[in-house]
């Protein structure tokens, strides 16, 4: 454990923890186009994830770690957070890691404007990779298709850049996910989104889009019964057909085809 991990727990424990927490300061995101593409990172790793009840993830929530920034009030809510290896059935109104056993997000994704965008990329970076130690941190504008950037904790604890694919996705290894752009239309609004990518470099989708695919699946697979259905019975009557022809002919030379 870090000497700042260190100093944190010992502030933890050397007082009694706040129980003064406060979980919604009533501000809104910067947008709805924020608050879709927050929603759209969750609800797709969730579906991603549905058989696993090891992780969790939130957005907009603030997260505590320590008894001085609840006294001075310094709260801190990433736009997206996963923390990896938890109990995904315990309910979180935010995430306070003196009752979370010390832990903090592994990956964080800030979704930036260009009244935050300073500090997303600078105290707020600095926060994420000096005491939070967060694996992968990435910012993303949803108004600038071209602002998503990532770095990845090093094994000297500071962050180092991370290059971007021939598809300009940049990996994010705690996840296993690339985190790339996707233009479409959700929730009836029309950009380029951040989206989840598979190592195979399939689109993670929402809960929304796995239903479609599988009902247009399903649909398909009827299809194709219904067309080898038809093909069967095509060959039943052709067949019949030749056996017909074959009665008929051997009618004709004095045969009955039918004690045959």
């Amino acid at each position: 454990m870090t000497t700042e991990n260190n100093l944190a727990v010992v502030d933890w424990e050397s007082h009694k923890p706040p129980t003064d927490l406060i979980f919604d300061d009533g501000e809104p995101l910067e947008s709805n186009r924020h608050r879709i593409a927050m929603n759209v990172l969750i609800r797709s790793l969730q579906q991603s994830w549905a058989d696993r009840n090891d992780y969790f993830t939130g957005g907009n929530m603030f997260i505590y770690y320590s008894s001085t920034q609840v006294r001075n009030r310094d709260f801190r809510g990433p736009d997206f957070f996963a923390v990896l290896n938890v109990d995904g059935n315990n309910s979180r109104q935010g995430w306070v890691v003196w009752e979370e056993n010390g832990r903090y997000p592994d990956v964080i994704v800030e979704l930036m404007s260009p009244s935050t965008a300073a500090i997303d990329k600078g105290i707020k970076k600095d926060l994420y990779e000096q005491t939070f130690h967060t694996s992968d941190y990435f910012v993303y504008d949803p108004f600038d298709s071209n602002s998503l950037q990532g770095w990845h904790l090093d094994d000297n604890q500071q962050y180092q850049s991370l290059t971007p694919n021939e598809r300009s996705w940049l990996w994010c290894r705690r996840l296993g996910f690339w985190l790339g752009t996707w233009e479409g239309t959700i929730d009836r609004e029309t950009a380029i989104w951040l989206r989840f990518y598979d190592v195979a470099g399939n689109l993670v989708l929402l809960p929304e889009e796995a239903a479609a695919a599988q009902a247009e699946a399903a649909a398909a697979r009827a299809e194709a019964a219904v067309a080898q259905a038809e093909a069967a019975a095509a060959q039943a009557e052709a067949a019949a057909a030749r056996a017909e022809r074959l009665a008929a002919r051997l009618r004709e030379l004095g045969e009955n085809p039918d004690v045959l």
